[in-house]
């Protein structure tokens, strides 16, 4: 018959490795906001660049920006995909929320492009892009529930607001680029360096 100290082992050391797994989880959910911040300037500079060229007239084609700029998410788009079949494995596991941000991702990447065909057809541009304002909230509403921060969550609230504004008050291309910066300020570049901050405090260890 067993010892009843061997049991209150057992028991304790249960209750380490379930807080362990706990806190593991934790940590893998926690996001230093780096892509936000980077991705999230980028559209914000090409927002703001379209609106002065529209004004100003520095280049003949309205959407010059945003063609270097989708030159360069394919380009980032490959690198991802050569990155992901090719590069080492490290082992790590793949948990149910890395897994659903994945999916997550592809499936926000294939609206986005489907909206962008269909600006490309006959969607009009002041239309397409407001849509795909209203698409980044949606992003960052799962997104910020799935990792319980709670800076993304209201900035869905807030994407969604401007999104409205930009579909009732918006008469030109020019007048859209200033709601879609405006949303990509709010929704991506102020909850990124949030991220980044908390990461940066949590991460860090105390000053002695």
């Amino acid at each position: 018959m067993p010892d009843m100290e061997d049991n209150k082992i057992t028991e304790r050391e249960s209750l380490q490795i379930i807080q362990q797994m706990i806190q593991t989880a934790k940590n893998e959910q926690k996001d230093n906001g780096v892509s936000w911040i980077i991705w999230g300037w980028l559209l914000f500079a090409v927002s703001v660049l379209t609106y002065f060229n529209l004004h100003f007239t520095w280049f003949e084609d309205r959407y010059v920006f945003w063609n270097y700029f989708g030159i360069l998410t394919l380009l980032m788009l490959c690198f991802s995909v050569v990155k992901y079949f090719f590069s080492p494995k490290t082992g790590k596991a793949d948990t149910y929320t890395s897994a659903i941000f994945r999916k997550l991702n592809v499936g926000f990447f294939i609206v986005i492009m489907l909206v962008i065909i269909a600006m490309n057809r006959n969607l009009p541009a002041i239309l397409g892009f407001t849509i795909m304002i209203g698409l980044y909230g949606f992003w960052m509403l799962i997104y910020g529930t799935l990792i319980n921060f709670k800076p993304s969550v209201v900035a869905a609230f807030i994407t969604w607001a401007i999104a409205f504004a930009s579909l009732y008050l918006s008469n030109d291309l020019a007048t859209v680029m200033l709601f879609h910066a405006a949303a990509i300020l709010c929704g991506y570049i102020i909850p990124g360096h949030i991220a980044y901050y908390e990461f940066r405090k949590i991460n860090t260890p105390a000053m002695a």
